[in-house]
């Protein structure tokens, strides 16, 4: 162990996006912060599709073409038909396409610039209790058992979260909300490099959809989330390799990662006395489209600032620590409820829709998101209230 402390204000379980901004802005209040990594390296191994908004980052961090692989600019959507519709993202503004070991290592840097101390190779096993308060984190660093004492824990270790669960909440999710992914980083891949692209369609990806996201010259991340319902017939694997045999039977796969992303709503409950959950632990993921990095940034930011507010204070009760719920909402969580309400409706689209909209728009130019979408749901108006009420709220 490289601190000498023998005891912590905050703990912070989980190194990600989420994990380091909790750190960093708890830090920053002048608290003793801790984070630990189970594996060995901040970043590695890469589990996710590595796009996320550039005003995002920014809020965060200067931009830096150490962490930028690409940056984009438009959106293609292919119906099942191979019709495809594009417009640009000037009015979202750009994306990037992330090196995510460089990008969260940045975010760890400044979480120990900040004053937090870092350790990798460090799995949480478990939580001590003081009677009924919270007071330690279990660990386990390359095989030597020890406790590291604390006022209050953050959860920041993913879909799996295992410290909700020790904390006695409930972080059960429907499988009906859970996406199972499959992503090769490929070479020789020819795509338009300005352009994310997306593949629709209950054949291609039932209940999500494909993508090809740029990452150099000839390099993508060629990806796939099948709602988990669908996969007790065919894996998310199964359905990338069709795919690829169809369409890029030249490229040649570099790497692959398997995972699962919840497209639910934020738990229930994401406070209890002396702990709190941010990020993908939290459910605090885009229902429709599966990111999560933007989310988990933000409910870190959030978190962390609540957190050191609490320890000076001197109260991480559950009451002290609903501020961080509240906040939660008025950013994003509330709007996230009204995305899952879209996400359930576009499962119901037929793929003559898709192919019916795509038909409408492939020669024009120019064509904005919200037009398009209105066009796919014009024959669904219940999905057309429940878009009108997500966007609303943004």
């Amino acid at each position: 162990m490289f601190s000498t402390k023998s005891s912590y204000d905050i703990v912070v379980v989980g190194g990600g996006p989420g994990g380091a901004l909790a750190a960093w802005k708890a830090a920053e209040q002048g608290v003793n912060v801790l984070m630990i990594e189970k594996d060995r390296e901040i970043g590695l191994p890469v589990r996710c599709a590595e796009a996320i908004g550039a005003d995002v980052v920014h809020r965060y961090l200067e931009k830096d073409p150490r962490w930028i692989s690409h940056e984009l600019h438009g959106a293609r959507f292919f119906a099942p038909s191979g019709d495809s519709v594009e417009f640009s993202l000037d009015s979202l503004g750009s994306g990037y396409i992330l090196e995510r070991n460089v990008f969260d290592r940045e975010l760890a840097n400044q979480a120990a610039r900040a004053g937090a101390d870092i350790r990798v190779s460090t799995c949480a096993t478990g939580l001590v209790y003081d009677q009924d308060r919270l007071a330690g984190v279990k660990m386990n660093t390359r095989g030597e058992e020890y406790t590291v004492p604390c006022k209050l824990v953050i959860a920041a270790d993913g879909v799996e979260s295992r410290v909700a669960r020790w904390a006695g909440l409930n972080t059960m999710i429907a499988l009906r909300d859970l996406e199972v992914t499959t992503q090769y980083l490929m070479d020789n891949v020819t795509t338009d490099k300005g352009y994310f692209e997306f593949y629709l369609g209950k054949e291609v990806a039932p209940g999500g959809y494909l993508w090809i996201f740029p990452k150099g010259p000839n390099t993508a991340n060629v990806g796939i989330g099948v709602c988990g319902r669908y996969t007790r017939r065919q894996s998310s694997t199964a359905y990338l390799n069709a795919f690829v045999e169809k369409h890029l039977p030249n490229s040649t796969p570099l790497g692959m990662v398997v995972g699962s992303v919840p497209v639910a709503h934020t738990l229930d409950d994401i406070v209890t006395d002396g702990l709190m959950i941010v990020g993908d632990a939290a459910r605090m993921v885009n229902p429709s489209t599966g990111g999560g990095i933007a989310q988990a940034m933000t409910s870190g930011e959030i978190a962390g600032k609540i957190a050191g507010e609490a320890i000076k204070k001197g109260d991480v009760s559950k009451e002290e620590l609903f501020r961080y719920r509240k906040a939660w909402d008025k950013r994003y969580g509330n709007l996230q409820k009204r995305i899952y309400g879209l996400k359930e409706a576009f499962h119901k689209v037929p793929d003559e829709d898709f192919n019916r909209t795509a038909a409408l728009f492939k020669n024009k130019k120019h064509v904005h998101v919200f037009e398009l979408l209105t066009k796919l749901l014009i024959h669904q108006p219940g999905m057309i209230l429940n878009f009108m009420r997500a966007f609303a709220g943004r």
